[in-house]
């Protein structure tokens, strides 16, 4: 069963739109609900609870089917800020580019998210 939206894709999109046309002076608010629809939409396209992973402060998203974690630290976390994770999922960004930069910190088996991104 796909994750429950708590953004509305109109609102997702726009904020995507808003935050493209200046990245570096988007406000908090649209980085927010920027983040939290691409972290819906990733989880949408890539069910389940083997990978978690982190925008800081801003949202987490569980996704990529496997064994699903439900206590402490889960084996398989992706973290990153929101400007470079919105560029990875933007095709902005590179995933090998990003972890080479150490913009992504990443651990565990299936924390690799290059199959998955850009996003659009």
């Amino acid at each position: 069963m796909p994750p429950k939206r708590r953004i509305d894709p109109a609102s997702g999109r726009a904020a995507l739109t808003e935050w493209a046309a200046n990245p570096d002076a988007a406000p908090r608010p649209v980085l927010a609900t920027a983040v939290r629809y691409l972290l819906e939409e990733l989880s949408i396209a890539h069910p389940g609870g083997s990978v978690e992973v982190r925008i800081p402060p801003f949202g987490v998203g569980q996704l990529v089917e496997g064994l699903r974690h439900t206590r402490g630290t889960p084996p398989n976390v992706v973290e990153t800020d929101a400007q470079t994770f919105l560029r990875l999922a933007s095709g902005d960004l590179g995933w090998d580019e990003a972890l080479a930069a150490g913009r992504v910190s990443v651990s565990g088996t299936r924390a690799d998210l290059s199959s998955f991104l850009p996003l659009f």
